[in-house]
């Protein structure tokens, strides 16, 4: 009850800072949207529908393509591409210069070691003993959708979450929702947080002792149809396609195999299976939570996968994505005529989108297209810039951490030697920018002093969060991809998503204006009868709503 206190607390002087949002709020209409449905499937591209057109039923994405309004140029311009950094920022409303998750994690300066986006050793696991439920949505520095929501309506809306990745769990339910639920990698069950939990609800032990997970590794997965349906995509044999574990790459797929291999039930995020067990918990949890019951709007965000952290082993025009997402498509066909029934067709709202989407091989652009791409060591680079340091300063611990396209230096040692931080930022910048493959390094001097939010770095600038970002920042070019020698990384560059509204109080179309995924929140909840946050930063989307 704390918690909840202190989370509401957080909100209030969050949204409350300026007047403009102290004024009434009207209170939810009959005619309001009983039920808001986000679904979130990560690493999705905008040409994965009409590739597959063909192959789609009639009551999944076409349904939502022919009865919704499709954004046809929605983007998300991160400098760092992934769901850590994507959920937040399309459930926020917000870039992360403003909600402060900057990647998986950082360096505190003030501790001195690494932290971690998620980790909150506060909280315990609900559901299981072991510590995958030790995390919290505490770094989240602005108020989600379903915090909003909570405040707006006095803490009635129910807000609720499914993923089978906690980031994307945590981060789409926010600071006060009544449960996020994501899927367990050691016993392949649903669990949760005492963030949210206080007592495990028992329909989701009921739903965990059906064992899907159990039942989905004791399978193959094939191919849904004949291999002559998959024509959009490469030879299922391609060459330059790794495969599972470097190992395999045709149907079928033996999923307990691949589950021996990676000693956990997380291969199951890698397959089809993985989102009918987060379709049928979502279904399991409107009928047991009571979603959209009354007159007060409840929040559902639904996040599907796309193959995961195996998805730099599948191209996005393998048979595997395309077989994925034939099979997502009659998930959704299953959700929609769900709602349909249960809240009723003209009850609910439901956006789709990507918090990410997904590039192509750098092996597949270079071999199959000559196009100029490779890829760039970081750890070369980062040994290199150390070598440069230590030449130019002296000897000493000039690089304190690396993650992804940042690089933090060591605060300290440059007070100690009474150097200017903004020279070396400025000179290990310069030397960063002389690797092949490396667009541009800046240093966060620049992003300090300067305004770059309306130039060609706004991408950088919007995720610069003062306190927890690095002292040098670079992209890479385009095409181009990072590889390191002990770790596996899923790289993207690629800032185009897809942004489909359907239900209440939308209208039927397509628009060609650009949507930026930080006006999802600001339209969403105009389209519920409220105000736009003031903390916001995105625009209604007029070409979305139904006047």
């Amino acid at each position: 009850m704390l918690n909840r206190l202190q989370t509401l607390l957080f909100i209030s002087l969050t949204l409350f800072v300026t007047p403009a949002f102290a004024q009434q709020i009207p209170s939810p209409s009959a005619d309001q949207s009983r039920l808001v449905v986000v679904v979130n499937v990560e690493q999705m591209r905008t040409d994965y529908i009409s590739r597959y057109w063909n192959q789609f039923q009639q009551g999944g994405f076409r349904r939502l393509m022919q009865d919704g309004v499709v954004c046809t140029n929605a983007s998300m311009d991160l400098h760092i591409q992934k769901t850590m950094t994507g959920v937040p920022t399309l459930f926020t409303g917000v870039y992360p210069a403003r909600h402060g998750i900057v990647n998986d994690s950082w360096y505190d300066r003030l501790r001195q070691k690494e932290v971690d986006a998620l980790d909150d050793d506060y909280y315990i696991t609900v559901g299981s003993d072991s510590r995958e439920g030790q995390l919290s949505a505490a770094k989240l520095l602005s108020p989600t959708i379903g915090d909003v929501l909570k405040l707006n309506t006095k803490n009635e809306s129910k807000v609720f979450s499914v993923a089978l990745n906690p980031n994307s769990a945590v981060f789409s339910a926010g600071h006060a929702a009544d449960g996020a639920y994501w899927m367990d990698e050691l016993t392949g069950n649903m669990i949760s947080s005492s963030y949210y939990v206080d007592q495990f609800p028992d329909w989701v032990r009921q739903f965990n002792d059906k064992n899907f997970a159990d039942l989905y590794t004791d399978r193959d997965w094939d191919l849904l149809l004949p291999i002559s349906s998959y024509a959009e995509s490469l030879d299922d044999d391609y060459l330059l396609e790794p495969g599972y574990y470097g190992k395999w790459n045709t149907f079928p797929y033996n999923i307990s195999k691949l589950k021996k291999q990676a000693g956990s039930y997380k291969v199951l995020k890698t397959t089809p299976f993985g989102n009918v067990m987060v379709k049928d918990f979502a279904l399991a949890l409107v009928e047991a939570e009571r979603l959209g019951m009354d007159s007060t709007p409840d929040l559902l965000a639904i996040n599907f996968s796309s193959m995961d952290y195996e998805q730099g082993a599948f191209s996005p025009n393998s048979v595997e994505i395309q077989d994925l997402y034939l099979r997502l498509d009659r998930n959704i066909e299953h959700l929609l005529n769900f709602l349909d029934q249960k809240v009723g067709r003209d009850k609910y709202l439901l956006v789709l989108s990507s918090a990410c989407s997904s590039s192509y091989p750098v092996n597949y652009l270079k071999e199959e297209l000559n196009m100029p791409v490779g890829f760039v060591a970081p750890e070369s680079m980062v040994a290199l810039l150390k070598s440069f340091l230590n030449i130019s300063y002296g000897q000493g611990d000039w690089v304190e951490f690396v993650t992804d396209q940042q690089i933090y230096l060591n605060h300290d040692l440059i007070d100690k030697k009474d150097l200017q931080l903004g020279d070396i930022q400025s000179k290990a910048a310069s030397f960063i920018n002389q690797f092949e493959g490396v667009k541009l390094a800046l240093p966060a001097m620049d992003f300090e002093q300067g305004d770059y939010v309306k130039s060609q770095l706004a991408r950088i600038a919007s995720s610069y969060n003062f306190k927890r970002s690095g002292d040098v920042l670079f992209v890479l070019e385009e095409g181009w991809q990072p590889e390191f020698k002990y770790k596996r990384t899923i790289y993207n560059d690629n800032s185009r998503i897809p942004m489909i509204w359907f239900g209440k109080g939308v209208k039927r179309g397509s628009t060609l204006q650009k949507v930026d995924a930080v006006d999802l929140m600001p339209t969403l909840l105009h389209l519920l009868g409220y105000e736009t946050p003031s903390h916001c930063i995105g625009r209604i989307v007029d070409e979305v709503v139904n006047q």
